[in-house]
């Protein structure tokens, strides 16, 4: 009679890795190195499998499965810089410290928890683990159970390249994240939705459980009459309709001057044609909507909406058109919540401090993009909104430039990472204070005399 394994329980793993973290053993910088190759290869070893499991989930096309495996970017600069970011950072010490030195050392967490979302399931699972493991941390991860193709690639792959006792993956549906939520972690990074992120922070809060909560919002496109339609209307299409809507920083909703909307939306309608063809359900280049419940919500917001573009949608595949919506109101359905979808309403202004001020009344989003030539304009939009990021004269390209932190802020999410903000959130900016024992000065010890209480008046006071 054969054996069964039996896989460790949640808390049984957790503890597993707590122990390998005591070792010492993951705070050597040439460890974390090692680690960060090993990744690097086993991503490079299975791009055919990632791109295909991309393709199942989610219907991509090879090229945006791609940009999965472009977290080779964030390893490639981790590798580079990993031992420049461990270096301790001076910091003055003043005349009553001396003598002294003082530094901040960046110091792992210890054990930290990955929960990732369906929407970009291998690239939002990996990017954060560079992060973990560049600044010296165990690491278990549980990839969404949305994206089953892709969960079973990351598992594999953290399964043949990983001590489970250093990084691991659990599997699982919610009952699984709750489970992994019930357990003290160091960190928590996790990356969804806000009605979610709100569970894992209370679950959390119980261990006072730190977070990095990366979540998403109704992100609007503000476009000016002072723009280049052509190149204007091609990027903000572009923006929404890779992944077929489903990436957490898409424009969510067009705010258009009334002078150029209609010129607008004939150039958006002209570039849906270029990209997909007159049937976009034949293109191999556009992708598909992530299970039944996604579809049903999206095409719930057409029924009291016609089209001006698109509309079209097969439940059987799972295919919804490119979308665009016009004569939406602000107390429509489809602009209560973060639309995750190929379906772009389009609303109007003739002022623009009024749409400013439609957008600061509702909750940060995590990102803003506004379309205008006008440097006046750009500086006003800058200072006179709030969101986790922003991109003039484009859309999503800000999320590919790896020194910028990206997060968002508000109900949009806490905290940020990619390139070395990724090294930061996992770790601990330890301050360190080192006094001399050669030579005292004696000015904080009592019995304290008056000359005593002027001299601390004049540290105090400068």
């Amino acid at each position: 009679m054969t054996a069964q394994l039996i896989a460790p329980s949640i808390p049984d793993r957790v503890q597993q890795q707590r122990i390998f973290f005591n070792t010492g053993q993951t705070k050597a910088v040439e460890f974390r190195l090692e680690q960060l190759k090993r990744l690097k290869q086993a991503i490079i070893d299975r791009q055919d499998a990632i791109l295909q499991a991309a393709q199942a989930d989610l219907g991509r096309p090879a090229f945006e499965a791609y940009f999965e495996i472009a977290t080779l970017a964030e390893i490639n600069l981790a590798l580079k810089q990993l031992k420049t970011w461990v270096k301790p950072q001076r910091v003055a010490t003043t005349i009553e410290q001396f003598p002294a030195s003082a530094w901040v050392q960046p110091e792992p967490l210890g054990v930290v928890l990955i929960i990732g979302p369906w929407n970009y399931p291998f690239q939002l699972m990996m990017s954060p683990l560079i992060g973990a493991i560049a600044a010296g941390n165990c690491a278990l991860l549980k990839p969404s159970e949305h994206a089953p193709h892709t969960a079973q690639v990351i598992a594999e792959l953290i399964q043949a390249t990983f001590d489970p006792s250093y990084i691991a993956v659990v599997e699982g549906d919610a009952s699984v994240s709750q489970q992994l939520l019930a357990e003290k972690f160091d960190h928590i990074f996790f990356t969804g939705g806000t009605n979610i992120g709100r569970i894992v922070m209370a679950a959390a809060a119980k261990h006072l459980t730190p977070v990095t909560l990366e979540l998403g919002g109704k992100s609007p496109c503000i476009v000016d009459a002072d723009v280049r339609l052509d190149y204007t209307a091609k990027r903000i299409i572009w923006g929404k309709l890779i992944n077929a809507g489903q990436t957490c920083i898409a424009p969510d909703y067009l705010l258009v001057d009334r002078r150029i909307k209609s010129t607008l939306i004939e150039q958006m309608k002209q570039w849906i044609g270029v990209f997909y063809g007159d049937d976009p359900a034949s293109s191999p280049d556009y992708g598909r909507i992530i299970n039944a419940h996604h579809f049903d919500r999206l095409t719930s917001f057409l029924k009291d909406q016609t089209p001006i573009v698109g509309g079209q949608f097969d439940p059987a595949t799972r295919y919804i058109a490119p979308t665009i919506l016009d004569n939406v109101t602000w107390d429509d359905a489809i602009m209560q919540e973060e639309i995750f979808g190929p379906i772009l309403p389009v609303l109007t202004y003739d002022d623009l401090n009024t749409a400013i001020a439609q957008i600061n009344s509702r909750p940060k989003p995590l990102a803003l993009y506004l379309f205008s030539t006008n440097e006046q304009t750009q500086k006003h939009v800058l200072q006179s909104t709030s969101s986790g990021g922003v991109c003039l004269n484009d859309t999503v390209m800000q999320v590919g430039v790896l020194g910028l932190p990206f997060g968002g802020v508000g109900e949009s999410g806490m905290g940020s990472y990619h390139g070395k903000a990724s090294f930061d959130v996992f770790s601990h900016p330890k301050s360190v204070l080192k006094r001399s024992l050669w030579f005292d000065l004696g000015w904080r010890y009592a019995p304290y005399k008056p000359e005593r209480l002027k001299q601390i008046k004049r540290i105090v006071t400068g």
